[in-house]
Order: structure tokens, then sequence, then C-alpha cells
């Protein structure tokens, strides 16, 4: 696809711009080192004049207290543990609490219990620090906190610099390295948010790319939360996806993070429903929403028929952008769309793969973007996901999959295949089988897909066979196993579907069947593509620690 082909230009006037040096991860000519944070263009410069980054990556200062609140409520923790079995490896120290202090304490808290199962089995963790546990404890004792040596001088290592207590002692010599690794860890996992967000509320144009499970979600609807200002019966934020399922997920985190701004209407659309219905929500200021999360066909025709006016537009967000305008029907329902808002307005988009081919295609849309790579696109690290392949024909897939489901532990698995029909089939063999099955795809009615994607995020089922319309950016944190039941055709899907595993740092795995040259072809490219090697699954198995959290 050619970055001119039917693509929108701004005037001349509009684009010239002045782009800023590499920052983060670059070299001393400005350029960036292989698989580090890429950050250029954009308003980068004006980072200087913030300061006191949050735990959690943002700062907080410049969010409103009601999203503070909705961050501290949610902790982004992750459910595929157990809240007693954290509290179980809780042995360590940290939060002095007071009063005063103590809404900024109970969120650190979370986000240091969250990261505690980072430790579990790092060996960086052991080789650096001698230690191979790390963990969190609320102190109500002020007095019993320890003075912070004055070579530390960052405000939220001041706050996490306490050992309190007996239980602690024997991590009193490493507490200083330890949370030092600790803030290096976690920068791995909140680069982008910490770069993105501050600029996207400066109303910056933001081009992201990085891996699945790093939290490009969060960028988006926290900056149009923050950015927000309703009016009754305008839309000024829209956001597009490329799935109905992935949609309505990106509608539930925007319910999450508002649940205390309550003037913020949120709502969905897409194709499959009837379009009367949406019409109706638009038609009344009451219902009107002010942010909008749609596929773009039905965003299109809503448009078309006059039901959405767009003028007063001012945020236009593309989530898995490289899909959206790769697929020619599709990027032109977003051009169309995008015509329909007004020129001045801040444009973001983001995927977990953005080839060099499609960045000049995305920039046309953009005024100066802040462009972000995390991991360079030519590398496969999905942190905490150990990846296999089976070498089997094609009859043997079914008796394999049987054993691999009996033999590893899993708390969900989702597993590939490259058909409706497929998937039917291979469900049906599966509840037979009495495992608790149930099947994703283009072929069931709109309303049954919903309703299935909420049966499996609520873990009412463990087992999702699906297409590729599960491929991309939903996110469901108790999944740790991935099986590619047919290899996708290229590199760029298989990084997608692998990615529902072992999601923003958690422990996973996933196994592909290679039952043919043209899979062998596939398993080679990718390998060639992202420069990983991807080993043959072990006869005897693999240990479960390596994919489930202990």
């Amino acid at each position: 696809m050619s970055a001119e082909e039917d693509l929108i230009d701004y005037s001349d006037e509009e684009l010239q711009t002045t782009d800023a040096p590499a920052a983060a991860g670059g070299d001393a000519n400005g350029g960036a080192k292989k698989g580090d944070l890429t950050v250029s263009g954009g308003n980068a410069d004006k980072k200087g004049s913030y300061v006191g980054i949050h735990s959690t990556g943002f700062r907080d200062f410049l969010l409103k207290p009601e999203l503070l609140r909705a961050i501290t409520d949610c902790g982004f923790e992750h459910p595929s543990e157990e809240a007693e079995e954290k509290e179980e490896n809780i042995y360590a120290l940290v939060l002095p609490c007071s009063n005063k202090s103590r809404p900024i304490l109970e969120c650190l808290y979370r986000q240091a219990t969250n990261l505690s199962r980072l430790f579990e089995g790092d060996t960086r963790a052991s080789e650096n620090l001698g230690v191979s546990r790390f963990g969190v404890e609320r102190c109500a004792d002020e007095d019993g906190a320890k003075r912070l040596p004055g070579s530390v001088r960052n405000r939220r290592l001041r706050m996490l610099y306490y050992t309190l207590g007996r239980r602690s002692a024997p991590l009193k010599a490493n507490v200083a390295p330890l949370i030092r690794f600790l803030f290096s860890l976690r920068s791995i996992y909140c680069a982008v948010q910490q770069v993105c967000i501050p600029q996207g509320i400066l109303g910056t144009d933001v081009l992201c790319q990085a891996k699945s499970g790093l939290g490009k979600t969060a960028v988006f609807v926290l900056t149009t939360l923050q950015q927000v200002e309703p009016v009754a019966g305008e839309t000024s934020v829209l956001v597009m996806c490329h799935t109905r399922e992935l949609a309505y997920q990106i509608k539930n985190e925007y319910a999450r993070f508002s649940k205390y701004m309550p003037d913020v209407k949120t709502a969905v659309f897409y194709g499959g429903t009837p379009i009367q219905k949406d019409a109706e929500i638009l038609k009344n200021k009451e219902t009107h929403p002010h942010i909008i999360v749609a596929t773009p066909g039905r965003l299109n025709a809503l448009v078309r028929d006059k039901f959405l006016r767009l003028g007063n537009c001012k945020v236009f967000v593309l989530d898995e952008c490289d899909k959206m305008l790769d697929q020619i029907d599709m990027r032109r329902d977003v051009q169309e769309i995008f015509r329909a808002t007004p020129t001045q307005k801040q444009v973001m988009m983001f995927s977990a793969t953005l080839s060099q081919e499609v960045r000049p295609i995305c920039k046309k849309f953009m005024q100066n973007p802040l462009e972000i790579y995390v991991d360079d696109e030519t590398k496969l690290t999905l942190h905490g996901l150990a990846q296999y392949y089976v070498k089997l024909d094609e009859k043997e897939k079914n008796r394999k999959l049987n054993e691999l489901l009996d033999e590893l532990q899993f708390n969900q698995v989702i597993i590939f295949v490259k058909s409706t029909l497929r998937a039917t089939e291979l469900d049906k063999l599966l509840r037979e089988c009495n495992f608790p099955s149930i099947a994703v795809h283009s072929g069931v009615s709109q309303e049954e897909r919903i309703k299935r994607y909420k049966e499996f995020k609520e873990f009412n089922k463990r087992i999702c066979v699906a297409t590729d319309v599960f491929g991309r950016g939903i996110d469901i944190e108790r999944i740790n196993l991935a099986i590619n039941y047919d290899l996708p055709a290229d590199a760029d899907s298989y990084l997608h579907r692998v990615g529902r595993a072992g999601r923003f740092g958690t422990k996973g795995v996933s196994i592909s069947f290679v039952s043919s040259e043209a899979d062998q072809e596939v398993l080679k490219s990718i390998e060639k593509r992202f420069e990983a090697s991807v080993p043959e699954f072990p006869a005897e198995g693999i240990d479960s620690s390596t994919y489930m959290a202990n």
C-alpha cells in the first residue's frame, strides 16, 4: 500500500513541522538504539517542566482527582492470582501511612503488590540483589520509619524507602538496590504511559507502537477523560477500532476510569445491531455520548445518515491503527469519518505492530506527532512469555491438543484456528470431551459474540476457540496459555495472537502446531522477523512455574 494512495493531506502550511531530536534511548547522533523506548517529534521538549513521576507511570498532579481516585480503586491488579494468594507471598514491607498521605500510599501499595509477582523466580532479582521474592506490607506506625539516606532523592522512592518490623529484617541491607530495581523494572511496563500521557494531555498528536500488554489503552482512555469537557448533545472524543469485541472492551475501560465522572457519557456502536437504537441514543441530548467508541463501518453509517455530527470532535483515536489503515474498505471508512471532523483536533494512533511502511501513512493524519516506539519491531519481546512449537501431522492435532489441555496447568486458554468452521467444530469436540469451551468468531451473531466474550472474560469459561477476531487488542488478564492450532499466515498476526497470554508482565506460554511445509516457512519467518528462537515443545513437558504464578 502506497503512503500516497487515497490519503488525506493537510494544507502545506498545516504540515510544516520541526522535528525534535530523538530522546530516551537515542544515541549520541540522535538515533534510537534497537529495542529501546524511542521518542521523537511532538512537544517532548516541554517534559522537563514536569516532575514527580508517580509509581504508576502517571504524573499524578496533571490528572483530575476523579481519575486519580479511579486509578487508586483499580490498582491495575491482574486477577490471574487471587488476592489471598498474593497475601501469602507478602513478607517485606514498604509503606508508611498517615491520613494525609493515605490516598497516594494506597495506590502505591496496590502497585507494589502487583509488581511483587514479577520478582517470583526472576533471575535478575536473585543475581543482582540476593533475593528471589519481594513483598509489601501496610504500616500504620509512622514513628517506626527509618530515616532516608540523602543519596536517594526521588520523592516516590522516599515514600517507599522504609523497612518496618522484624519480618523485613532479612531484606534491610538490600532495600535500596531492591527499590531501584523495582522502579527500573516498572519502567519497562510503564514507559508508554510515562511519555505519552503528559504529552497527550497537552494536546500533542501521538503515534505509538508498543508490544501487547504494555498499557496502550490506558494512554488514550486517561488522556481523553482528562481533557473532556462534557457539553450536552456534543461528541468531543472518537475512538475507533477494528473489531466489535475490542470496541466493547475499550468502552468498559472508559466505564472503569470514569466511575467518579458521572457527567461524562460514553457509548459503543458497532455493526450487527439495529442502527435505529444507536440513532435514538444520538438524537436525545440526555443520552448523547461525549465519548464514542465504535467500529468504522457503523460509525461511518451514522455520520452518512446524519444521525451523528462531528463538528465538535476534539480528539480522534485509532486503536490497532495498522490493521485499520491496511484494509481498503476500513481505511475508506476511517478517512470519510476523518473528513467529517474539524481540521484542528488531536489525533492519536496505537498498535502493537507498526511497520516502517505504515508509519508515514499514519502520519498523514497528524501534525508533528510525538512518535513512541517501545522495543524495535524486529524483536519479539513479550516479557514473561515462553514460546514453543509442536511438529505433527494434521490428523494428530486433536489428540495433541487434548494432551496439552490435560497436562498443562492454566487459568484460561485461547486456541486460534484459521476459519469459522474449524472454530465451531473444534469447540464442539472439546465440549464433547468435557472441556469448558466456548467459540468466538465472525459466524456468530453480534449479540451472541458479546455474550460469549463476557462469559469468557468473567471466567465462566476457561477455554476459548477463536479466529483472528480475537487476535488483536483483547485484554483478558487470566489468559496464560495461547495455542495456535492453525498457524497464522504472517509474523504480525503471530505476535498479536500470542500476545493474548502473559500480558503486562505476567507469566504465560504459547504453543504453535506446525503440520505442513507452509507452517514451517511461517515459523522461520517469525524467527527471522523477530530475531527470536522458538524451540520445540519438550517431550517431557515444561515446568509449570515458567507460565503459572507461584
